[in-house]
């Protein structure tokens, strides 16, 4: 390829196609692909549209085809630079849908798992012990074989009983909780 600055057709077409790159590139560091801002190339085809900027160009058609790659560029670096701006905001759609993505995606994972202190919290709130401690046996690995609704309500009645007795509460509260990777009953007894 011959010098910049000596023939004009071919310093439009190097202009062109360096465009295009730049374009390409931005894209890609806009979609995270690419790690760093094309500055680099953003600098030689700023620094060739401002050589031509500054020279006249006597063919109306080399003119032409320079005004509309130079306002190509710089509509192109207003987006950059705004699309910049967001990024550096953290307002950038992509981004921000991603990272919602990423929470959602987060947030089922832990829901799947759920820890201990999770399951309390949503077993305190659904109120039906039995299916809870079914499924905190299962989760465990447990298994539930054997436990029935009727022996678990029997268990509860006797333990509620003896709870009431020795601390003198009104209510006793049952939830379940997994420590040590098992699933337990614990008691809470509300006093008066």
């Amino acid at each position: 390829m011959s010098e910049f600055g000596k023939d004009i057709e071919t310093d439009l077409h190097l202009i062109d196609v360096r465009l295009k790159q730049l374009k390409l590139e931005y894209e890609q560091y806009f979609l995270g692909t690419r790690k760093r801002e094309p500055l680099q190339t953003r600098g030689e085809v700023q620094k060739y549209v401002q050589l031509y900027a500054q020279s006249p160009i006597k063919n109306t058609g080399y003119r032409f085809k320079f005004n509309n790659l130079r306002s190509r560029f710089f509509t192109f670096r207003r987006h950059w630079d705004d699309t910049v701006r967001k990024i550096e905001e953290g307002r950038y759609e992509r981004h921000v849908f991603r990272a919602d993505l990423k929470d959602r995606e987060r947030n089922e994972a832990k829901d799947r798992r759920g820890t201990a202190a999770e399951k309390r919290a949503n077993l305190d709130d659904s109120g039906d012990i039995f299916e809870a401690y079914v499924a905190a046996r299962q989760a465990t690995g447990q298994g539930a074989k054997g436990v029935t609704k009727e022996k678990l309500d029997s268990l509860l009645a006797q333990q509620e009983a003896r709870i009431r007795k020795k601390y003198g509460a009104q209510k006793v509260k049952f939830k379940v909780v997994v420590e040590e990777g098992k699933a337990k009953l614990k008691a809470t007894a509300v006093r008066p």
